[in-house]
């Protein structure tokens, strides 16, 4: 199956990058300090911004220290964070289709987990700084289409979290999501859903998917 676009904009943690153990050893300890229940903070964390998942358990005073407070716990280690099947080989051989990431995370994260497991960088990238609202807002997507000169509704966006997909689905662009975070059943906002990025090639035309 062929995906004509014009670039393709990929998110970064679970669909790039698997960080889940340092993100749910942080998330658990930090819960902990909070009095938040860990598993009810994780079961909606994945695919969104620190700050709008602290948002709905702390007052708005509180966000901003308990944000940075779990962003350290995050960056203090890197165990288990590796690159995701298909993930380096999709990179190094998009054949000069446009591409971008567009992250939930922080720059620093971004920096610390893709150094880790190797990812090269986009040349454009839109990280959590650099938009008003989080996913599912469309705000990243939109942005990443506008520095690359692109329509938004060309785009392919590569998803792993129903966040991410509902954004990719508001900026208007094809949304092709991989099951490395979230079961087939929870994606099914996405235009495709395949198992990996080891299903993905790029072409003069867009992206091919196999198998």
């Amino acid at each position: 199956m062929i995906l004509p676009c014009t670039a393709v904009l990929v998110d970064v943690d679970g669909t790039l990058v698997d960080s889940t153990p340092l993100v749910e050893r942080a998330a658990r300890e930090w819960a902990a300090e909070y009095g938040i229940d860990p598993d009810e903070f994780l079961s909606d964390a994945h695919g969104r911004r620190t700050s709008d998942r602290v948002a709905d358990f702390l007052p708005p005073d509180e966000v901003p220290e308990a944000t940075a407070r779990l962003d350290a716990l995050e960056s203090t280690g890197t165990d288990g964070i590796t690159a995701l099947p298909g993930a380096v080989d999709l990179l190094t051989n998009l054949n000069g289709l446009p591409h971008a990431f567009v992250t939930s995370m922080d720059r620093p994260q971004l920096k610390l987990r893709t150094t880790v497991a190797d990812i090269p960088l986009a040349p454009t990238i839109v990280t959590a700084e650099d938009v008003p609202n989080g996913k599912p807002d469309p705000s990243g997507y939109l942005q990443a289409a506008a520095q690359l000169g692109v329509d938004p509704a060309a785009c392919v966006v590569i998803e792993d979290a129903p966040a991410g997909i509902a954004a990719g689905r508001a900026a208007g662009a094809t949304v092709l999501a991989v099951t490395t975070s979230h079961p087939a059943e929870s994606l099914t906002g996405a235009h495709h859903i395949i198992a990996d990025l080891t299903a993905v090639a790029a072409i003069p035309e867009g992206v091919r998917l196999t198998g």
